[in-house]
């Protein structure tokens, strides 16, 4: 093989190197909208960033079991979630708990469960099928990581509608906490539930590792 074939060679196979690298991003989380790519990318790595928060505010559920509307409590230090819903929800209020691999859901007159993800307690004992893995991303408007997502960007360049996992959530405000635009009003819809959050209050912290 010639020099010149080697260095077409080598042309070429970067080439589909970087091919391939732009399809993988592509088929993870497919961007449109008004928004401007460059700044959605520039706005994403700042909130990720926090792994921490304070949140107060409301939450509206419709369910098949139940429905109604109470106040949210949401406490996060980066793993660990403490998550409390009071009012009439229908069972009463309800304290969810925990980090990977492990979850409590303490229930009002009804007791303490267990078990290894916050999705099975919650779809065990309450009947919604909540992707609370997912809702540590989207409380902040962003997409989660590990699966396919179709993102909608506002003319702000910030999250405006989100598809991910059979999950439709509509980010309908946002507030300004420092420089940190932060969702303050979200519409979710999935199987037989649908759920809207009105944050009163954020307190958002970056913990470090």
């Amino acid at each position: 093989m010639t020099v010149f074939s080697r260095i077409r060679t080598a042309s070429v196979l970067l080439a589909l190197t970087v091919l391939a690298g732009c399809a993988g991003f592509g088929s993870r989380e497919a961007v449109e909208g008004q928004g401007d790519p460059a700044q959605w990318k520039a706005h994403k790595a700042q909130v990720a960033g926090i792994d921490g928060w304070q949140i107060n505010g409301k939450v509206g559920i419709r369910a098949p079991k139940d429905s109604g509307s109470g106040t949210l409590f949401w406490l996060q230090r980066q793993d660990y979630y403490d998550i409390r819903l009071s009012g009439p929800l229908g069972r009463g209020a309800a304290r969810l708990t925990g980090h990977p691999g492990s979850a409590a859901l303490e229930v009002a007159n009804q007791g303490r469960y267990e078990a290894a993800t916050p999705e099975a307690l919650l779809e065990e004992q309450l009947g919604w099928r909540l992707p609370v893995s997912h809702l540590l991303w989207w409380i902040r408007g962003l997409p989660a990581p590990d699966s396919k997502s179709r993102l909608t960007l506002g003319a702000d360049s910030r999250l405006a509608h989100l598809e991910q996992d059979g999950w439709q959530v509509d980010y309908l405000a946002y507030t300004d906490q420092g420089g940190e635009h932060l969702p303050e009003r979200i519409k979710l819809h999935g199987h037989e539930l649908d759920v809207t959050v009105v944050i009163k209050d954020w307190q958002p912290r970056r913990l470090g590792r």
